[in-house]
């Protein structure tokens, strides 16, 4: 009677072992979960004010999801320098469709890892349009983001694109463009692009808001949006490539395609 007295308390004591066990375990399964739920390295608390106003839209929703890559190190407020805002009030163009309604609130920060920097500064860049009604191509990448008649780049009409050579294969984390933000535009199949060749003939899609497939590229999942002084910040997710390909095809003021800056933040690729 002792003994079986005995083997039944150790079997309780094995048994909540065990149970202590798999909780802890789903428990730093869990962790791991919300940590490498994506590639990317982003999350989402923004100290930037929102230069146009309170209810002006951002380029990240209000929801804060943090998907740290293993083995990308310290993770840092990714540091944005925004020119000035051109206009005040950021009013939803009326008709357009896939607009995504303005947050009313300061767009979130990026999380980015620690030594992080802008790989397009200053890099060779080219367009589908051979002869551009507007600008120079070096304008894209020259620093320059302000809102001017004279600052951007300008492409025929229809669907278009600029291209940008980071010089060597680099893990990108985000992608931060303003085109025209001298008025409330809302550019049209705006689609961006990682590659490996010059030719795109294999590439990553990082954004894509051409809801009904007028460029031909398949039915893109992003919300349009209102241009600002903010830029439309993309999470890459930690996608690898030399070339960055960025596609527009007008806007609802009219069918031209304009180009003020494109920053590239990441790490050359080891």
């Amino acid at each position: 009677m002792k003994f079986r007295i005995c083997t039944g308390r150790l079997g309780l004591v094995a048994l909540a072992v065990v149970a202590c066990a798999v909780v802890g375990c789903r428990e730093r399964i869990g962790g791991v979960a919300t940590v490498t739920a994506s590639p990317s390295t982003t999350a989402a608390v923004s100290s930037t004010p929102d230069p146009e106003s309170p209810s002006a839209p951002t380029s990240e929703p209000p929801s804060t999801a943090v998907t740290a890559a293993i083995g990308m190190g310290k993770l840092v407020e990714l540091e944005l320098e925004l020119p000035a805002p051109a206009f005040r009030g950021t009013p939803k163009p009326q008709k357009e469709p896939n607009v995504e309604p303005a947050l009313g609130k300061p767009r979130p920060a990026f999380m980015v890892p620690d030594g992080t920097i802008n790989l397009a500064v200053d890099q060779p860049v080219t367009a589908s349009d051979p002869a551009p009604s507007a600008g120079e191509v070096d304008f894209v990448t020259n620093g320059d983001k302000e809102a001017s008649d004279f600052g951007y780049l300008e492409l025929r009409p229809g669907s278009e694109w600029v291209q940008i050579d980071l010089g060597q294969k680099s893990t990108i984390f985000a992608i931060l463009i303003w085109h025209n933000h001298a008025d409330a535009r809302v550019y049209r199949d705006v689609i961006v692009q990682v590659g490996d060749d010059p030719d795109f003939l294999d590439a990553a899609t990082v954004y894509n808001n051409d809801y009904d497939n007028t460029s031909g590229m398949g039915i893109g999942q992003d919300m349009g949006y209102v241009e600002t002084s903010e830029g439309r910040l993309i999470d890459a997710k930690g996608v690898e490539g030399r070339y960055i390909r960025l596609y527009s095809n007008g806007n609802h003021f009219d069918p031209k395609n304009h180009y003020t800056e494109v920053e590239v933040f990441g790490k050359p690729a080891t």
